[in-house]
C-alpha cells in the first residue's frame, strides 16, 4: 500500500512521538497542506474513555476526522498493547487499521501514522508494529529521545526499518533530558551514522507550534 504521508516511530516509549507528530502537523499546515494524524493503537484511557495522545493529535490536525478512524483500537490499561488486548479479550487486526488509513488518506493531503512504543512492540501473538508499518508502506520518521543510550537504540531501530524494506525518510532529535551529558557529541554521532536527514532538534520545554518552526519536512516517496 502506498500513501501520502509518513509512519512516525520512536527509539522507545515516552520519548515524544506524539509531540513530534503534532509539531509535524503544524509544519504541514504552515506548508498549506491539509494534514491529519492517526494513532491506530493506544493504551491508557482516562475517566471519559479518552487517550491523551489521540486527543493531542486530533487537536493538531488541520481537518476533522472520525475518532474511530483516527484510533481504531483503544485499551483501558496503559500497558503493552498486546497484553492490554488479551486482557480485554480483543484482537488487533492490521487489515482494519489499513482500511481506516485508506479512508483517512482520501480526505487529506498528508496522513501521519503514529506507532505505539518502539518499532518492534508486539501487537498480538504473531504481529508487531513493524508489520503494520510494512503493510501501510509509508516512509518512516524516527523520533530519537536524546538521552544516554539513544545512539544504540537509534541504530538498532534503523536496522529494523531497513530490514522491513522501508525507507527511513528522516529523524528528529527530541531533547527529553535537558541534563544530557555531551549532547553535541551524541547528536554528531547520530548524524554520522543514521542514513537519513536530520529534520530538526526539538528543545526541551517547547511547544509543538514552536517546534514546528524548526522542522523541515522530508519527501514522502515510498521505498
Amino acid at each position: 500500500m502506498e500513501g501520502n504521508g509518513w509512519f512516525v516511530t520512536g527509539t522507545d516509549t515516552e520519548i515524544g512521538k506524539t509531540f513530534v507528530a503534532c509539531a509535524l502537523l503544524h509544519a504541514l499546515r504552515r506548508a498549506g497542506l491539509r494534514a491529519l494524524a492517526m494513532k491506530p493503537v493506544a493504551a491508557g484511557l482516562d475517566a471519559r474513555g479518552r487517550n491523551d495522545d489521540v486527543e493531542r493529535l486530533l487537536a493538531a490536525s488541520s481537518i476533522e476526522a472520525p475518532r474511530d478512524l483516527v484510533n481504531p483500537y483503544a485499551f483501558h490499561a496503559a500497558i503493552a498493547p498486546h497484553i492490554a488486548a488479551a486482557e480485554e479479550g480483543r484482537e488487533i487486526d492490521l487489515a482494519t487499521i489499513a482500511t481506516a488509513f485508506a479512508q483517512l488518506q482520501g480526505t487529506a493531503d498528508a496522513v501521519l501514522v503514529e506507532g505505539v512504543g518502539g518499532f518492534l512492540v508486539p501487537l498480538g501473538p504473531a504481529c508487531d508494529t513493524s508489520d503494520l508499518a510494512r503493510l501501510l508502506g509509508l516512509p518512516v520518521i524516527l523520533v530519537v529521545g536524546m538521552r544516554l543510550g539513544c545512539i544504540n537504540h537509534a541504530l538498532l531501530t534503523q536496522q529494523a526499518i531497513a530490514g522491513c524494506g522501508l525507507r527511513l525518510a528522516g529523524w528528529v532529535a527530541n531533547c527529553i533530558d535537558p541534563a544530557m551529558s555531551r549532547f553535541p557529541e551524541n547528536l554528531a554521532a547520530l548524524q554520522a551514522r543514521l542514513a537519513a536527514p536530520l529534520l530538526g532538534v526539538v528543545a526541551h520545554g517547547t511547544t509543538p507550534e514552536d517546534a514546528a518552526l524548526g522542522l523541515r519536512l522530508p519527501d514522502c516517496r515510498v521505498p
